[in-house]
């Protein structure tokens, strides 16, 4: 590492620490945390999943670095500047930079994936795939392993060594474990394919119950063997894409030196179900994942799917606080099931970013008749613009955009 490596991930860190010691930041914690509590003082705005490629003006996003290692810090903090530059919204800039452990393992089933891609942009690491189907029979489902865990604690502690030598007199730093991905269907998706899940759900529905159940208590076993090795951590800036500072977690009578997933945010979803009936998503989803759920805090529900078809299943989920109402629920549905049970966690509809022209009053009037609608049934609510494949290369779209959504919770 040379020292002009070191020296550019150090200045990015000085200015992180900087924004990070504003006033403001603890005041959108006080927000999102009476957000989460179901008591909020304004609905909240996050812009996550963002198509980088696309949004570099100025050489802001541009890397200096020729180290590996370094590039990848160097990243981190150039998008979390540009962000809080021209589309910060209420996100929050942490007075610590995360160091991820070094675990491997985590929902690893032993398969792995085979597909056929489709690429549009060489410069996005979003595509098109096409999953090549590995499950036809019961016999298939013997290839589903349980995730075994493996902590290398000295090459976690070589991360905390380089992050010291970045950071230390400028900004704080912590052994983290980011949010576990736990997902069966997308997962199951991935290994069939999805014309070959819908049809086994008719025609071999004993073969996906078995599948299921066995990730289940693998991914059962893997959150114990987190918790046995003590690998969990808080706090929890953010769950899918959404604020996740509250004040009911950790449980009052944690132990701090021993994180449990009781002490945590956890989100779920099975978007392939968009288009079967509830009955069969709550045989099929919420029954079999209810002991993963039940084990968490907290639970952020829903994804891209239309949720509204089946809100009286999602509403047995134990310790439900978040719903996803994404662009293809009908909001009014889904406002007179939540009421002020939950919180709509509204996304808005990032194509209206990627159209030949921008429509400003589009984007108005939809945050504005989700608004009215949340409104008038009571519900808490937020707007999360994520998914965001393509901004046409126009990133003022996504800044203005942000503009828009702040002078709307703020009316």
């Amino acid at each position: 590492m040379s020292k002009c490596d070191i020296e550019t991930v150090r200045e990015l860190a000085k200015q992180v620490a900087e924004i990070a010691a504003l006033p403001g930041q603890d005041e959108k914690r006080a927000l999102w945390r009476a957000l989460n509590s179901k008591r909020p003082v304004r609905p909240m705005v996050m812009v996550d999943q963002v198509c980088w490629n696309e949004i570099n003006v100025d050489d802001e996003l541009t890397l200096r670095c020729e180290d590996e290692a370094l590039r990848e810090w160097e990243t981190k903090l150039r998008r979390i500047l540009y962000q809080w530059k021209h589309f910060p919204v209420d996100m929050v800039v942490e007075d610590y930079m995360r160091v991820p452990k070094a675990i491997t393992g985590i929902s690893d089933f032993g398969i792995e994936v085979k597909e056929n891609i489709h690429v549009t942009d060489d410069t996005s690491d979003v595509f098109s795939h096409a999953y090549i189907g590995q499950f036809s029979s019961m016999e298939d489902v013997e290839k589903i392993k349980t995730p075994v865990i493996f902590h290398d604690a000295a090459e976690t502690d070589r991360r905390l060594t380089l992050a010291d030598e970045l950071f230390s007199g400028i900004i704080d730093f912590r052994a983290d474990l980011e949010d576990v991905y736990i997902c069966v269907w997308d997962t199951i998706t991935t290994w069939m394919g999805v014309e070959n899940v819908m049809y086994a759900l008719i025609e071999q529905p004993e073969m996906l119950h078995t599948m299921v159940k066995r990730m289940v208590d693998g991914y059962i076993s893997m959150l114990d063997q987190l918790e046995e090795q003590n690998l969990l951590t808080i706090p929890q800036a953010t769950i899918h894409c959404t604020g996740a500072w509250t004040d009911e977690l950790p449980q009052k009578n944690h132990d701090p030196a021993r994180i449990v997933t009781k002490d945590l945010w956890m989100f779920g979803l099975a978007q392939v179900f968009g288009s079967i009936s509830p009955a069969m998503f709550d045989e099929f989803e919420i029954e079999p994942m209810t002991p993963i759920y039940e084990r968490f805090g907290l639970i952020h529900y829903g994804c891209c799917d239309p949720i509204h078809r089946r809100l009286k299943e999602v509403r047995k989920i134990p310790n439900l606080r978040k719903i996803a109402v994404s662009a293809w629920a009908d909001k009014l549905i889904c406002a007179e099931e939540i009421g002020n049970d939950f919180v709509f966690s509204n996304k808005p509809n990032p194509t209206y970013l990627a159209h030949t022209s921008f429509d400003e009053d589009l984007v108005r009037r939809d945050l504005l008749e989700t608004k009215a609608i949340c409104e008038k049934h009571g519900c808490p609510f937020e707007y999360t613009l994520k998914d965001l494949s393509t901004v046409a290369y126009r990133p003022e779209r996504l800044w203005r955009w942000a503009e828009i959504a702040m002078e709307v919770v703020r009316d």
